[in-house]
């Protein structure tokens, strides 16, 4: 949301936290098949659960529910829908039972004030909205639920680590996860100004950490890579022309656009990417920065698979772990990136 007094945008903070945990604390405890994950493709906040999802191999655990990447307007908002093209061939999704996400928040609070948002995870028998808490979201399936995590998941939140990670991950958060929005979304000349400047002194600044070292804290790929690779992997696509972060394009960062590749590559990452949503969202929806709703058909995504030649740093993405399997029939991306 945009804040009507500085003209910023200002992102509304979660209103439904309530957290899945391994005792139960909460009224909410770990449960394979109990819960679903509801995510947009399009939307990074989601992709960074759909990554957590896949590198701990929760698949089969929690389902997951893929939107539309388009969002219908009902009511006079813009809504998370299911269509036959992401998978609910007449519109309702076959596990809630429902055809806008809408449902789901209004069933858990009558006239919820907040805008509906994705990623969501959904109390299945009960049709309840648990939590749409990105941030504590992709945190707790690392951590509570690794009762039911693949043998060889990686840990994703050392605790050795965590203080790093934690201040990381804020610095991440301000300046580029939400920056590229800020920017996007400025009203005015000096509050976009003002953003897309503290984005790429973050760039920079992350650009010189990653020149000597595979990844962003310590030897192996952890919460802090997830976090920035959502953002990273759609910047070119669309936060450079369409939100005017345009002082550099990713491709101009060796590092940044290397490491990007490594972890594109990495299976759990590329295989949940679907730039075709990507693109179709934010060029559609966001009719006020581009009332046309033309949809912009580059760059081209082949230069996702060339070579990186970030193991000569050394580490190992998985750490004495190993790589999850290949994605579920029913979660593989319907526009993957050709092969060749």
């Amino acid at each position: 949301m945009t804040s009507a007094s500085s003209r910023e945008f200002t992102r509304t903070p979660s209103h439904f936290a309530d957290r899945i945990t391994a005792n139960g604390e909460g009224g909410w405890p770990v449960a394979a098949g109990r819960y679903r994950l509801v995510i947009s493709r399009a939307c990074p906040w989601a992709s960074r659960a759909a990554i957590t999802r896949r590198l701990m191999g929760l698949d089969s655990v929690i389902s997951q529910a893929v939107t539309d990447p388009i969002q219908e307007r009902i009511d006079g908002i813009n809504q998370w829908v299911f269509t036959a093209a992401s998978g609910s061939p007449d519109g309702i999704d076959p596990v809630l039972g429902i055809h806008a996400i809408q449902q789901i928040y209004q069933a858990r609070e009558r006239d919820y004030p907040g805008g509906e948002s994705v990623p969501i995870i959904v109390d299945i028998p009960s049709r309840t909205l648990v939590t749409n808490d990105y941030s504590k979201m992709t945190l707790d399936l690392a951590t509570q639920w690794t009762a039911l995590q693949r043998p060889g998941a990686p840990d994703l939140y050392p605790r050795h680590l965590r203080d790093e990670i934690d201040e990381l991950n804020q610095s991440i958060y301000t300046d580029v996860n939400n920056g590229v929005y800020r920017a996007g979304f400025a009203q005015t000349q000096d509050r976009y100004e003002e953003a897309v400047k503290a984005l790429f002194v973050r760039l920079d600044v992350l650009e010189e950490r990653l020149a000597g070292r595979r990844f962003l804290v310590g030897e192996t790929i952890t919460e802090c890579d997830i976090r920035l690779f959502v953002t990273l992997v759609r910047f070119d696509a669309v936060y450079h022309g369409h939100f005017k972060c345009n002082i550099a394009k990713l491709i101009e960062y060796p590092a940044l656009w290397a490491y990007a590749r490594d972890l594109y590559q990495t299976p759990g990452f590329g295989d949940t990417v679907d730039l075709d949503h990507i693109r179709r969202h934010y060029y559609s929806v966001h009719d006020k920065i581009n009332p046309t709703r033309v949809v912009a058909v580059g760059p081209n995504p082949i230069q996702w698979l060339t070579a990186h030649h970030r193991e000569q740093l050394g580490g190992r993405p998985f750490g004495t772990g190993t790589p999850p399997p290949p994605p579920l029939a029913e979660d593989r991306v319907a526009h993957p990136v050709p092969s060749g």
